[in-house]
């Protein structure tokens, strides 16, 4: 994802009052543990306000219809993450309103950052660390590695 893009996102959240929390490899990476990532991922409280504030931003930010599709109700359903590709570019926005039974918004550790003169909502590095920590997938346990050999002591 372009750093211009994820500012201008995140910005916008802010602007419109997003309970959010960026989460994943650019949250990773605004604590100083940088990878290359091709999305953004927030872990958003999933009532309709809230997600009604995350539709304005987006739409202050992408000219597109298929933004007024991310719903309140599917996002505490089932299946309570949307993934949603702005037009013409090669990334995505992760939408979490929670993962499994183990995490969700009010869960989720955070700390304000500064980035580019931009106050943002950040997972802490033990909070990243705890999400990436136990799962299946390789890239997250890296990640993990890479959280530990950074903050030692500071992520348990």
């Amino acid at each position: 994802m372009i750093f211009e893009d994820a500012m201008a996102v995140l910005a916008a959240m802010e602007r419109e009052g997003v309970s959010y929390v960026m989460v994943g490899s650019m949250a990773m990476a605004a604590n100083g543990v940088v990878r290359a990532t091709r999305d953004v991922d927030f872990v958003v409280a999933s009532d309709e306000e809230n997600i009604a504030r995350l539709r304005a931003a987006l739409r202050s930010v992408f000219d597109d219809p298929s933004i007024d599709e991310i719903d309140a109700e599917e996002l505490a359903g089932a299946y309570p993450v949307v993934q949603y590709f702005p037009p013409g570019e090669a990334y995505s926005i992760d939408i979490i309103a929670r993962l499994g039974e183990a995490f969700a918004y009010d869960d989720i550790e955070w700390h304000w950052m500064e980035v580019d003169r931009l106050r943002i909502k950040v997972a802490t590095p033990r909070m990243l660390y705890v999400m990436k920590r136990d799962t299946v997938r390789e890239q997250d346990r890296l990640d993990a590695r890479m959280l530990r050999e950074r903050f030692g002591a500071e992520v348990d």
